[in-house]
């Protein structure tokens, strides 16, 4: 990181942080901000130190600072990140970069429209369907049962975009479901108590859904939680594949 080292001079400057933040929409550019370097300070502290002290327009979105939320998400020098679970000092050197989140219009800053994101995790069927006559008690899922087993990590998910920012396949691709949507769609196709399964599996089918996945990995590695969406789009290449085999 680009810090100014201080000395046993006390004349010499305080440790600072070199920082430069996305200003404006898609087209607009970085601007450089000086800031105190401190101990244990995390990315976002960083910018909330920017937005309080030196640019009060700073635009930038954050609720939980305590990496339960996902909202802090934006892209630290070229990766996309949770900034209140990210260190400065445990970064690579150079001036600290920060970005929007990629594959997602720009409002303002570091603040981006998640309103696509969740669009195609309603386009995905990501919402559980209980049927025109749901039963009248609790369903028993059991913990051990192969289809729970198979949804463990998955459902763990808390849609903070990180994963469809990473995504090359987004990238080329608008139309693309994206890796969230798609791991949301795999945990319900495994979720015994669901009756829309038919239409879900169409919905993950065709040029935007599972099959476009180049399996480059770039969610399984970038996701802040550690799960898999890869594992869970493969699921779905097999169920959507088995479904057509057994209509033939």
């Amino acid at each position: 990181m680009s810090v100014q080292v201080k000395s046993n001079d006390d004349t010499s400057p305080a440790p600072v942080l070199i920082v430069q933040v996305w200003r404006g929409d898609k087209d607009g550019a970085f601007q450089t901000f000086e800031v105190p370097a401190r101990a244990n300070q995390t990315v976002l502290d960083v910018v909330t130190e920017i937005q309080r002290t030196q640019d009060e327009t700073l635009s930038y979105r954050f609720a939980c600072r305590v990496g339960m939320c996902g909202s802090c998400a934006m892209v630290v020098n070229e990766r996309p990140r949770w900034t209140c679970r990210t260190r400065v000092d445990e970064l690579e050197g150079g001036p600290l970069k920060l970005e929007p989140l990629r594959n997602l219009p720009v409002v303002k800053d570091l603040t981006v429209d998640m309103e696509p994101f969740f669009n195609k995790w309603r386009d995905a069927h990501g919402y559980f369907e209980p049927g025109e006559n749901p039963p009248a008690d609790f369903a028993v899922v059991e913990p051990s049962s192969p289809e729970r087993q198979a949804v463990d990590e998955g459902i763990e998910c808390i849609n903070c975009g990180v994963c469809y920012s990473a995504c090359d396949v987004v990238s080329w691709n608008e139309d693309y479901l994206g890796p969230a949507a798609l791991n949301r769609a795999w945990t319900l196709v495994n979720d015994v108590r669901d009756r829309g399964q038919d239409a879900r599996l169409t919905a993950v089918t065709g040029d935007a859904g599972c099959h476009s996945c180049h399996s480059h990995m770039s969610c399984t590695e970038f996701c802040p939680k550690h799960l898999s969406p890869t594992f869970s789009i493969a699921g779905l290449k097999r169920a959507t594949s088995n479904k057509l085999w057994r209509r033939r």
